[in-house]
């Protein structure tokens, strides 16, 4: 390492490291503190008389494994039927998707289009078609062909619509959490965020929630006012933070339950995250900077917050540098060690148990089955591999090209219920 022998390299490599310490110190304990808050659940007023309407939208290519039964499913939830319709948009697809949604009892429309290809074209173009339909209505909601969703979901929804919220995401359970150690993983990272994330931003009273992608409610007014336009690889967090430049935060319903498909391979699960993070790092190029300006004239915390979850990818690179520089023992002399004067020198353990201790509060609190626990052990594996996906994410940013990840689950609410019991028991 000559280059670091001299005055001008070492001192160099030192001004890097000190703000790549502080960046890490920071963001550390920013999420311990945040994850705090969601240890408990606030005790929430509930309007239980149903009074919102709601289109329930499904963008679909090739599902034909698994359309039919959410479509059944979301007609027999515990709400006036008059209230709601399905729609699905069968997005270029070349099996029966289309006809079995609609004898499902969908309303359906078929779309083809090979150049704007995707989950945010699809639903842009449906959207522009249930505007001009005589019917009107209050809120849509959106999902993806492989949930199932719990009975009282719209209730839960038309309780935040008539408190005066606008946009609203729910609860993201599993269908599969027990089919392979894949799921299991997938399960776990979504259960933790449900609560150390989603639960904790809510109950400050102060901070946006994240979309996520399904079971998101978007009232209709809003939405006609700043258009959809959410095309991208993430087009829920596209659509999150551009809401929030309008000054339009999300909330949280906690007890509005949908299960997704996990992927069951590695493989499945890599190309899907990989699309997030590509996804995420688009979004960021774009909103970051805006929200951190927006949070500062306005003096309004939840726009800081926002931007620092879309700077997560670049915090994964961060670490990862960091942790990498202190495996080569010949660099240690050239740099100040601010992350070892802040914490102990049991730093890094400490970061590893929390990497444990936050997933095993979470599994307690939520009384998820002892077969979750089961997923803690190759959890970490399942954790560190978003490092290489990241990094990818990073390299191929500016593709746009849509994965799809095939879903083959074809089970009934009913299963579900029965599998959670069975579980538990």
């Amino acid at each position: 390492m000559d280059f670091l022998s001299g005055f001008t390299g070492s001192h160099l490599f030192n001004i890097i490291m000190i703000p790549v310490q502080v960046i890490i110190i920071f963001f550390t304990f920013y999420y311990f503190v945040l994850a705090m808050f969601g240890l408990y659940r606030k005790r929430e007023k509930k309007i239980l008389i149903p009074e919102k309407s709601f289109a329930l939208v499904v963008s679909a290519y090739n599902e034909e494994a698994v359309i039919g039964q959410l479509v059944d499913n979301l007609l027999k939830l515990d709400y006036p039927k008059e209230l709601y319709d399905v729609f699905v948009v069968a997005d270029n697809c070349t099996d029966k998707t289309a006809l079995i949604a609609r004898n499902a009892g969908a309303i359906v429309y078929q779309r083809f289009n090979n150049e704007k290809r995707g989950k945010g074209y699809a639903l842009e173009w449906l959207f522009h078609r249930i505007f001009k339909i005589e019917r009107q209505y209050d809120a849509v909601i959106i999902f993806d062909a492989d949930n199932l969703v719990n009975q009282s979901f719209l209730i839960e929804m038309n309780s935040k619509l008539c408190q005066g919220e606008k946009i609203i995401q729910c609860y993201l359970d599993s269908k599969n959490p027990f089919d392979t150690w894949v799921t299991n993983a997938f399960s776990i990272t979504f259960w933790l965020s449900n609560r150390m994330l989603q639960l904790a931003r809510c109950n400050t009273g102060i901070l946006s929630n994240i979309l996520g992608g399904t079971g998101m409610c978007i009232d209709m007014n809003v939405l006609k006012k700043i258009g959809w336009g959410a095309t991208s690889l993430t087009e829920d967090l596209e659509f999150t933070m551009k809401a929030l430049t309008y000054g339009i935060k999300t909330t949280w319903a906690h007890d509005a339950i949908v299960y997704d498909e996990k992927p069951l391979t590695f493989m499945q699960s890599w190309r899907q995250r990989k699309r997030w993070a590509q996804g995420q790092i688009d979004c960021a190029g774009r909103y970051l900077i805006p929200l951190v300006i927006k949070s500062v004239r306005e003096k309004k915390f939840m726009y800081f917050d926002a931007a620092v979850h879309l700077f997560q990818p670049a915090l994964t690179l961060i670490a990862t540098f960091f942790m990498l520089t202190n495996m080569i023992a010949i660099l240690q002399p050239h740099y100040t060690h601010i992350f070892s004067f802040v914490m102990p020198w049991t730093g890094w353990q400490i970061l590893s148990a929390i990497q444990y201790v936050y997933p095993i509060a979470v599994l307690a609190l939520d009384r998820l089955p002892w077969r979750a626990y089961v997923g803690l052990i190759l959890y970490p594996i399942f954790i560190y591999s978003w490092i290489p996906i990241v990094f990818l994410g990073f390299m191929n940013r500016k593709e746009k090209e849509w994965s799809h990840t095939k879903h083959t689950r074809a089970i009934t609410y009913e299963d579900v219920v029965k599998q959670k019991k069975v579980s538990t028991n």
